[in-house]
């Protein structure tokens, strides 16, 4: 039976329906990317892949994402979104309300994932290696998330009384980047190497601000 006279809230039904499954085709597709980007990498993966991994047909994904540089632009949003905000802010902020405590804590949530057999290192990091060149648009946009975490550093170190919280996040920062590299080389001890190192730091700041921990 037809729509009839109720004909608008029928079609109506059908657009949602229709919106429902592009956004379902989506969020296949970036699935679909941030795992196999994260894992092997940009330039290893190629758009074949991905729609065999999403089981999107190919016209379909043209729909979402003009091209494979607009789906690492998005997959990039995603690991931010997941990655840095989620988890990494998530479990540092539940490990204390102290931000001496917190900016040590990194190391510890950093260990635990160092040990697990998911560890794929740090996509903005490995996205920006592969694009060297300091004006490609993926390098300026792995950049600028690099930075967010920066600032999420920069924040806690002055809540901590740190009296140059950016140049200190920056040093903290190369720390952090520094054990993921050891950790992808097989030393599995990184975080807490690293941990020791950053203590030292933090101590140093702390006494050069007035402030003794």
């Amino acid at each position: 039976m037809g729509c009839g006279a109720e004909e608008f809230p029928c079609t109506q039904g059908r657009a949602l329906e229709r919106e429902r499954g592009s956004s379902e085709a989506r969020a296949r597709l970036l699935e679909a990317a941030y795992e196999l980007f994260s894992r092997r990498g940009i330039q290893a993966v190629g758009i074949d892949a991905i729609i065999e991994r999403s089981g999107v047909a190919r016209q379909t994904m043209y729909r979402h994402f003009a091209s494979k540089h607009d789906l690492v632009v998005a997959f990039l949003e995603r690991r931010d979104e997941l990655w840095t905000r989620s988890w990494l802010q998530g479990e540092v902020e539940q490990r204390s309300a102290d931000p001496r405590e917190q900016l040590l804590a990194i190391f510890d949530v950093f260990d635990a994932w160092f040990r697990t057999p998911e560890f794929e290192g740090c996509s903005f990091i490995n996205v920006m290696l592969e694009h060297p060149d300091p004006g490609h648009a993926l390098h300026v946009e792995s950049s600028a998330y690099l930075q967010r975490i920066r600032d999420f550093l920069a924040e806690l170190a002055g809540r901590a009384g740190i009296r140059a919280p950016e140049s200190f996040a920056r040093e903290w920062h190369i720390l952090m980047k520094g054990s993921i590299v050891a950790a992808g080389e097989g030393d599995h001890d990184a975080a807490r190497r690293a941990q020791r190192i950053a203590a030292l730091l933090l101590e140093d700041a702390l006494q050069g601000s007035g402030r003794c921990p």
